[in-house]
Parts: C-alpha cells; sequence; structure tokens
C-alpha cells in the first residue's frame, strides 16, 4: 500500500506543476480534468502525510521504550504509543476508502422519478410524501431541484413526479435510492381504521451528456400538448408542453415545467438521455458485478429497499439490516443516516473484493 501512495503522491505534485503553465490554463477542457484529478488525489495525499508522521512517531516511541534510562520518560512513550496505534489504525481505513476507485457517475446531476406503485391512491399519496422528503433532503444540502413533469393522484399526492437535482456529488449520495420504498399505515381513504402497505418506485438517473449518448432525432416523434395549471390566470393555454417518443426504446418523456416550447424540448431530451445512459449503465454493472450479488443492491427499480412502518414509526433497510424509530424526522429529509450507512457497506464489500486504486 505505501508503494501505491508514494507513486500517487508523485503523480499529485506533477499535476500540481502543470495546472500552473500557461498552455494547461489556456485548454479549459485539460485543465478541468486536471484540476478534479488534484482535487481527488489531495486528500488521498493529506491522509499519507498524516500516516507517514503517526508511522514516524511510533517508531520513535518504540525507540525511546526500549532505549531510555529514565523511568518516566518511558512511561511518557508507552502512553503516547497507546493512542498513536488506534491512530494508525484509523488512518489506514480511512486511506483504504479513499483508494477504492470513484463511480465515475457520483459527482453528476441526477434525474429523480418518484410514481405511485401498488396501493391505488394510497400509492400517490405516498409517492408524494416520498418526494417531499427528498426535496427537504435537498434543501439541507442546498442543492437545487426542479420539477420537470408530474401527474397528480386523484385524492393528492402524484401517480408520478420527475425532477432534475443540482449540485455537487448528487448521484454519489443518492444513487442507493433507487427501487421499491413500502408503507405501512392506515391510509386516510380508510375508514376501518386498518393499516395497508402500499409502495412506490424511485428511480435516480445520473444525468448523461451529449457526448455520453448520442440521439438519432429521426428516432424520436415529438409531440406538443397543453400543460396543466394550478386553474385561473395561471393556466398555460399555448401548446408549449413537449411529449418524446424514442421509437427504438419505446421511452416516453413529457415535459411542461418550462413555459416556452424549446425549452421543454431541451429538459425532455435530456431525460431521455438520461433513461437510455441508464440502460446501458445497468449492462455495464450487470457485466461487472455477475460474480457476486451486492448487499447493497444494484439500484434496480424491482429491488424491494425500504419499509416506512407509521404505528411503529420505524424506517428499515433491507439491504443492510438498519433499522431508526424516528419516521416523522426522515420524512422531513433526515436521510443522511440512512445514505451513510450504505455508502460505508457499498465500500466495505468493494474492500473485500480487493477494488483499489
Amino acid at each position: 500500500m505505501l508503494d501505491k501512495l508514494e507513486a500517487l503522491k508523485e503523480r499529485f505534485q506533477e499535476i500540481g506543476q502543470q495546472i500552473i503553465q500557461p498552455e494547461i490554463v489556456s485548454d479549459m477542457k485539460r485543465y478541468s480534468k486536471l484540476s478534479k484529478e488534484y482535487k481527488d488525489l489531495e486528500r488521498i495525499v493529506e491522509q499519507y502525510d498524516a500516516y507517514q508522521k503517526v508511522l514516524k512517531d511510533i517508531a520513535g516511541a518504540k525507540e525511546l521504550i526500549t532505549t531510555e534510562k529514565d523511568e518516566d520518560l518511558r512511561e511518557m512513550a508507552k502512553e503516547e504509543l497507546t493512542e498513536l496505534v488506534p491512530k494508525k489504525e484509523s488512518l489506514e481505513t480511512a486511506i483504504k476508502e479513499l483508494l477504492i476507485p470513484k463511480d465515475p457517475n457520483d459527482s453528476r446531476n441526477i434525474i429523480l422519478e418518484v410514481r405511485g406503485g401498488t396501493g391505488g391512491d394510497e400509492a400517490a399519496i405516498f409517492a408524494g410524501d416520498l418526494f417531499r422528503m427528498y426535496q427537504r433532503y435537498c434543501e439541507r444540502m442546498g442543492w437545487r431541484l426542479s420539477v420537470m413533469d408530474y401527474t397528480e393522484g386523484t385524492n393528492g399526492g402524484y401517480k408520478e413526479i420527475v425532477c432534475k437535482v443540482e449540485g455537487d456529488d448528487i448521484y454519489g449520495k443518492l444513487k442507493f435510492e433507487s427501487g421499491v420504498h413500502r408503507v405501512q399505515r392506515v391510509p386516510a381513504t380508510e375508514s376501518q381504521g386498518r393499516v395497508h402497505t402500499s409502495a412506490a418506485t424511485v428511480a435516480v438517473l445520473p444525468e448523461a451528456e451529449e457526448v455520453d449518448v448520442e440521439i438519432n432525432m429521426n428516432d424520436v416523434r415529438v409531440d406538443t400538448f397543453q400543460s396543466s395549471g394550478a386553474g385561473g390566470q395561471s393556466v398555460n393555454t399555448t401548446y408549449s408542453a413537449i411529449r418524446l417518443t424514442h421509437i427504438p426504446s419505446g421511452l416516453v418523456v413529457s415535459c411542461q415545467d418550462e413555459r416556452s416550447q424549446l425549452k421543454n424540448k431541451d429538459r425532455a431530451l435530456g431525460v431521455l438521455r438520461s433513461r437510455l445512459y441508464e440502460i446501458e449503465l445497468k449492462k455495464r454493472n450487470d457485466a461487472i458485478s455477475s460474480h457476486r450479488k451486492s448487499m447493497v443492491g444494484s439500484g434496480d427499480r424491482s429491488d424491494k429497499i425500504r419499509t416506512y412502518n407509521y404505528p411503529q414509526s420505524r424506517v428499515t433497510d433491507h439491504r443492510i439490516g438498519y433499522t431508526v424509530y424516528n419516521l416523522p424526522m426522515v420524512m422531513e429529509g433526515d436521510i443522511g443516516d440512512f445514505i451513510e450507512q450504505l455508502r460505508m457497506a457499498e465500500n466495505a464489500e468493494r474492500m473485500q473484493e480487493g477494488d483499489t486504486i
């Protein structure tokens, strides 16, 4: 591991010299790529420098214990050693995590889709609750969420809602939210007070760039329709909403958020591009992980991943067996613990597989 860290430190220093060269600074594409690599390596190098210092201090303390005749100084060295050893182990764990290759999609913005599943009106209401949960979490993180398309439920919530989320490292944090979320509670539409189980599906798609997916517009049927509105003067009476049908894949995408037909078309193309990219990404990930089943899961939207039990105020993530009893806080966007636990589970699994830089 030390040889690998030393090589990464040399690369870090090399990039540090490159990014101040005029020819690099003037080439924005190359400069941006090198700056990102420099930033990623900086965290590893900082931990490596701290690790080297601890190793040096441990060696010094051990030498003092074996050579020093003054008993007080030897005791001080022993006390220092008892503090340094756990610090060394902690740094080793941190460095091993940093050496796990980052998913290149982790830094991307996302397309977030929430759909009501089994359970009729209650499923749509729950989909609305989930959307609000993610909305609150995005606010906590300082991310920008914008709704692109939605279909409201008969008694509230959404049959489906699609939005874009922009910010730092969004896909890396929310990618494990993809899958089936179940709710157990007495629906507002239930007159007998019985607990029902309903479900909603969440899909988190990394936003694809044009260079990632090339769409032949001859393969896309474009339809326009009137945007739905809140009524009165706010109703959009022009045909600005766009529906795209990708004929080869059968994918259908709508966008009605913007008043401009052109803007809606651009945003709809972005969603279509992300859905096509997700299909290719899933094929690649399935091929890579065909030899094992990840404990965290593939992020497949058919996986049942989490249950929200209202009578017991309990939320359980079934992939890692993690349970909390603060459901009201979770529904207000307090999902950071789940995200961290899932990230740690994935890192532990990848370290066990020997997946490092």
